[in-house]
């Protein structure tokens, strides 16, 4: 009899123990310092299951999105459930990744909460982790998935610089994970989760995908895609969210050749329409309907700078196609296996006060006279942040001398052939703080001679006064080697993709440079730029694209 209670006795104690779910708290570190404003992570522990989330998630009032991770016992499975908005959950599992876990065991001990500790020692993505874990409660778990198989996990550390520590354990009965984990859930596999849940972290507007540029008569508009000069322009209207000031944007074109073998200038634009005229109304009737600019060079450059009634269009990203990327892969060299897609991507955040909250002309131009032409695909992307590094809150269109038009008869950037070369007149209607200018420029002119390959000083004057000149040049072009088949090879042994340029190399971006022009006060000041154009040789001509707009704080 006392025997048979005594086995009862043991049951009880053994689901009780089974049962006893233990809570931990953590809190992160960074150099030893502890930030007073996080939030703990969160951690239930039994001998079942344990779950990994946060006090906000545990109340229910955190932003979306976020994650819950459960470890099941003894499988160690590992089930992620994303939470990506109120009433969507998707979920995953990964039964692999606890058991290709490998630690260097230690014998260094410390004390956590009183609990007796050991170290264990792994390198992840050549970051070194010390684990350190307590065996005192005979039960499994951590703040993370890592360690999982050595006991309590305690405190992670990374390259001795950040930790996460435990700073609380204590029974609890039970959890209220049943009211989070409530509604339908999706499962997915764990690429497609991992997907999901990173495209949930932020903002993406869809403006191309996989469309057509090329120069063809049979090119035509259709009720979501304008297409102008030929098919060489396509254009967009986007609808932008609200930008608050902790947000970045950026532009991610794709492109790849759909025939046309050459290296050509593309730009990505939008268009502002807050004055009377606007580019849009030079695509719809023709380049010389708009504003001409004359240098006295005999020829009249039409819509390339602001007037008072009329604004260029502003560029947000200047690109070049490689030479055939992915049409002519076929082209074989040794040793050289081809990309098959150019990415280019730019942070335009300094442009947020043109786009934030306003339902604009986004477009895509190439430069080609070829009836295949490419295939581009277009995003903008709106991600959170707390960097708040772009403050300013006016952006000024001033000049864009990017012959967008250039297959509807838009002339080329020619004007620096004398000393006014590009003059702007703007008038500010308040003062303006920490004015700058978001200046592109590239060298055109493709032969020895051409300012293409010939580097040349550009000289920025505001109000008659030299505020900035440099030499705008790519020596790294030969990076992109892979990028360009059907770039033609030269008997030095070099590609032609490889040369060095004026300020662009074929199958990348040009990137912007900020000239700081101080605080400017209200009223008129103008805005020159000069460079040393090359003179023309016979059929051949230099020309210069560029592009310019004011940014600042009112």
């Amino acid at each position: 009899m006392h025997k048979r209670i005594l086995q009862v006795f043991f049951i009880v104690l053994f689901c009780l123990n089974y049962a006893q779910t233990y809570e931990i708290q953590y809190l992160s570190s960074s150099n030893g310092k502890v930030s007073p404003e996080q939030t703990p992570t969160l951690v239930w522990v039994n001998e079942k299951e344990n779950f990994i989330l946060n006090n906000k998630i545990r109340a229910q009032k955190s932003d979306y999105p976020f994650e819950i991770t459960k470890i099941e016992k003894p499988s160690n499975t590992i089930v992620s459930y994303g939470f990506l908005k109120q009433g969507e959950i998707i979920s995953t599992s990964d039964t692999e990744s606890v058991g290709k876990q490998t630690f260097e065991l230690t014998n260094e001990t410390k004390k956590i909460l009183g609990y007796n500790c050991k170290k264990a020692v792994t390198k992840i993505n050549s970051n070194t982790i010390e684990v350190w874990y307590t065996n005192d409660l005979k039960i499994n778990g951590g703040p993370s998935s890592l360690g999982q198989k050595l006991g309590l996990v305690l405190e992670i550390e990374r390259n001795k610089n950040s930790a996460i520590t435990a700073n609380s354990i204590k029974k609890v009965k039970k959890t209220n994970i049943e009211d989070i984990l409530k509604g339908s859930i999706n499962t997915t596999d764990v690429l497609g989760y991992r997907d999901l849940l990173w495209k949930s972290r932020f903002t993406t507007l869809k403006v191309f995908e996989n469309e057509t540029i090329n120069f063809s008569d049979e090119s035509k508009s259709d009720e979501n895609i304008k297409r102008f000069a030929n098919g060489t322009i396509i254009l967009k209207k986007v609808k932008f969210p609200k930008i608050s000031e902790g947000e970045n944007i950026f532009v991610e074109l794709k492109q790849q050749s759909n025939g046309d073998a050459y290296d050509r200038t593309g730009t990505v634009f939008f268009i502002p329409q807050d004055k009377s005229q606007s580019f849009f109304d030079g695509l719809e009737k023709g380049a010389k309907t708009l504003p001409v600019y004359d240098n006295g060079n005999g020829k009249q450059y039409n819509g390339v700078i602001a007037t008072e009634n009329y604004n260029p269009a502003v560029e947000m990203m200047r690109f070049f196609t490689a030479f055939g990327i992915e049409k002519f892969n076929h082209i074989q060299l040794k040793g050289k296996n081809w990309q098959n897609i150019s990415p280019f991507r730019q942070d335009v955040t300094e442009l947020k006060p043109e786009l934030s909250e306003k339902e604009i002309w986004v477009g895509t131009f190439i430069g080609n006279y070829d009836k295949g032409g490419h295939k581009v695909s277009l995003e903008i992307t709106i991600h959170k942040s707390d960097q708040g590094v772009n403050k300013n809150n006016r952006v000024i269109p001033l000049f864009n001398t990017v012959n967008i038009m250039e297959m509807a008869g838009q002339e080329y950037a020619t004007m620096f052939n004398n000393d006014k070369g590009l003059f702007v007149e703007f008038t500010l209607k308040k003062d303006l703080k920490r004015a700058q200018l978001r200046y592109i420029t590239t060298g055109h002119g493709g032969w020895e001679n051409g300012d293409e390959f010939v580097p040349k000083a550009n000289s920025i004057y505001l109000d008659g006064q030299m505020k900035f000149s440099f030499v705008p040049w790519r020596t790294d072009c030969g990076s992109y080697r892979l990028y360009n088949p059907a770039s033609g090879n030269f008997p030095d042994g070099l590609s032609s993709s490889d040369l060095s340029r004026s300020n662009w190399c074929p199958g990348t971006i040009t990137n912007p440079e900020f000239i700081s022009l101080g605080d400017l006060k209200a009223g008129k000041h103008t805005i020159q730029v000069k460079i040393p154009q090359g003179a023309p040789e016979g059929t051949s001509f230099s020309a210069w694209n560029v592009s310019g707009v004011l940014i600042g704080i009112e």
